[in-house]
């Protein structure tokens, strides 16, 4: 199985521990970046995975980020993507079996890094209980087909096109395919902010 894998600078450290970790138990891992820890916009790298998972071209994905909201809130933006927020062992069984989320989302300022191998192996092993579940999902997926006909109208669609454009210009910058796991790009560095109001320290 290959599986996408993007993160901004928040989830940089996991990321690189979890890509390890997803070669040791024989997945293939997607690296979509980013590839350093400078601050970057976790919405051009959420919806690298995203859209690969939302057009078939990857069966699953796994984003992180400080906390996992932002990389959510991308994701779900997507048809057809079922992205899960799971910090948790239990929301992280019931995003497959009551959700067959297909996009695994982790805050990795959140989660330590043991933690979140756990998360992953249980969200890797375990299958869509359908049933009652399956009716659900086939709801959402009615409220997707109208909701996106609605916001796809002529008026908007040039819109539309030019910003699926960019994304796929940005995707071909940064994929490891076409720049290599090493990429640096003068395009996406940016300066570096460091919250002290609250003590926090993070780059944002």
């Amino acid at each position: 199985m290959k599986i996408g894998l993007a993160c901004d600078h928040g989830g940089f450290e996991l990321k690189e521990e979890l890509r390890t970790y997803l070669k040791s138990i024989h997945i293939e891992p997607i690296d979509m970046g980013t590839f350093a820890e400078d601050s970057v916009d976790y919405p051009d790298f959420g919806a690298l995975v995203a859209e690969e998972v939302s057009r078939g071209e990857l069966e699953r994905g796994i984003l992180i980020c400080g906390t996992g909201i932002g990389m959510s809130i991308v994701a779900n933006k997507f048809p057809r993507v079922r992205a899960a927020l799971a910090n948790d062992l239990y929301s992280c069984r019931c995003s497959r079996e009551h959700n067959d989320s297909n996009i695994l989302v982790i805050g990795g300022r959140i989660v330590g890094k043991e933690l979140a191998k756990e998360i992953v192996k249980l969200w890797l092993d375990t299958p869509f209980a359908g049933g009652r579940h399956k009716k659900r999902l086939g709801k959402i997926e009615d409220l997707e087909k109208k909701n996106f006909k609605k916001i796809s109208t002529k008026s908007q669609a040039p819109a539309f096109a030019e910003a699926a454009s960019r994304r796929q210009a940005k995707h071909q910058i940064i994929s490891p395919a076409t720049a290599g796991r090493n990429y640096q790009n003068s395009k996406f560095q940016t300066n570096v902010l460091v919250i002290k109001g609250w003590d926090l320290g993070f780059v944002i």
